[in-house]
């Protein structure tokens, strides 16, 4: 038995970082029913077309959801979603705060019916403040936080390569949530909870803006290389490229020791600091004796040498990398026109299993879900006529 189970989730969600919350939940075993519009459905499901009908962002976000298409602004949709929330142990919403409040599925408006309830709410920036009224996406995110001035090499920045600050919301906006429903089981209390994009990344960028606090100036840009420690990057080599992760002194003797013991004896390089002083004299001196040698020949010697290393691999590489397939961490799940290969949750617990249910096709649980709440048959037909539910 998963440790979520029986506990019910409503969401009011689309895009990424509440579903991403929300699939974390339906990992555990909550029963995760996703609120989507008839017709369109949540706008990330036609981000591309990678995975049978659906986005490869909504198939990672949704596994094992329910899908309910509903009006919210009819009347009768509304009263759908009432008994919804008078059913649910958690209402998830990253409406705007505004839209929330008109529809009153805010937390406010939710819990003064259901004191229990644990409401939880994203927004961009949050209430209050010069940019509470600004939308916010998470290359906005960031871009407002520092992470894109943080990302590149030299003068040029970029964009983080996933979407680092709708995740980081996921994941600290699950975390909050089983933190209420453990404090619920103590207390019998609910809880609102509340959280902005920005400040779920600006909590990333702690480091980063540390240093800056200390120092007066930002870390330099160096690519896929360390701002403060060196050799710490992706070099080629005879064959292709390796990621060195050398972060002490003995460590660096050590890739000495493999490449060239002449290298231990230049002064410039004895500390840390020196190597990051003198990072393209090191570079230069590196840079020939990795070209000399093969990929299986770096990472095997430099493995026997205890110097971290890794191969640099593409994202399509992911799919058959050794110690994923040998983990047998990949399993197929049903997505809208098809199936795809997911990772399964990277915790692994000896009380419970995961067994992955389908990514849902749009409303395609909208007629169980009625019928849990009690619509006869007839009166699930006229809402399907009226448009007020989808199929």
């Amino acid at each position: 038995m998963r440790p979520l189970e029986g506990v019910v989730v409503l969401s009011l969600e689309q895009a990424v970082a509440v579903p991403y919350a929300t699939r974390l939940l339906a990992d555990l075993g909550a029963r995760v029913i996703k609120v989507e519009r008839p017709g369109a459905g949540d706008f990330a499901r036609a981000y591309d077309s990678s995975c049978g009908e659906v986005s490869s962002y909504f198939a990672w976000t949704n596994v094992g959801k329910e899908s309910l298409a509903v009006d919210l602004k009819a009347p009768e949709g509304a009263a759908v979603i009432a008994a919804l929330v008078a059913r649910a142990d958690v209402v998830m919403c990253n409406l705007s705060p505004g839209a929330a409040r008109r529809l009153r599925l805010d937390p406010e408006s939710l819990r003064a019916a259901h004191p229990k309830l644990i409401a939880a709410e994203l927004s961009s920036y949050g209430e209050g403040g010069p940019y509470s009224d600004r939308k916010a996406f998470d290359a906005l995110v960031q871009s407002e936080t520092g992470l894109i001035a943080a990302t590149g090499d030299g003068e040029v920045v970029a964009r983080a390569g996933i979407s680092v600050a709708d995740i980081a919301a996921g994941v600290q906006l699950h975390a909050a949530v089983l933190a209420a429903l453990v404090r619920r089981g103590r207390t019998g209390e609910g809880a609102t909870l509340r959280l902005t994009l920005m400040e779920a990344l600006a909590e990333w960028m702690h480091q980063p803006a540390l240093y800056a606090f200390g120092t007066g100036q930002a870390p330099e840009r160096h690519g896929s290389h360390h701002p403060t420690i060196a050799p710490y990057g992706v070099f080629t080599c005879a064959d292709g490229t390796v990621h060195l992760a050398v972060q002490n002194d003995g460590q660096w003797r050590r890739l000495c020791a493999v490449l060239d013991p002449a290298l231990a004896e230049d002064p410039r390089f004895d500390t840390v600091s020196g190597r990051v002083d003198h990072r393209a004299e090191l570079h230069a001196r590196l840079q020939p004796r990795l070209d000399a040698r093969t990929t299986d020949f770096l990472v095997a010697a430099l493995d026997a040498a205890d110097v971290p290393v890794a191969r640099t691999r593409s994202v399509a590489e992911l799919r058959d990398h050794p110690q994923l397939t040998s983990r047998g961490r990949w399993a197929e799940v049903a997505v809208p026109g098809g199936s795809v290969p997911m990772l399964r949750p990277p915790v692994d617990a000896d009380a419970w299993t995961w067994d992955p249910a389908a990514v849902p096709a749009l409303g395609a649980h909208t007629e169980a879900v009625l019928d849990w709440l009690g619509y006869p048959a007839a009166a699930i037909a006229d809402l399907r006529s009226r448009g007020v539910v989808g199929a």
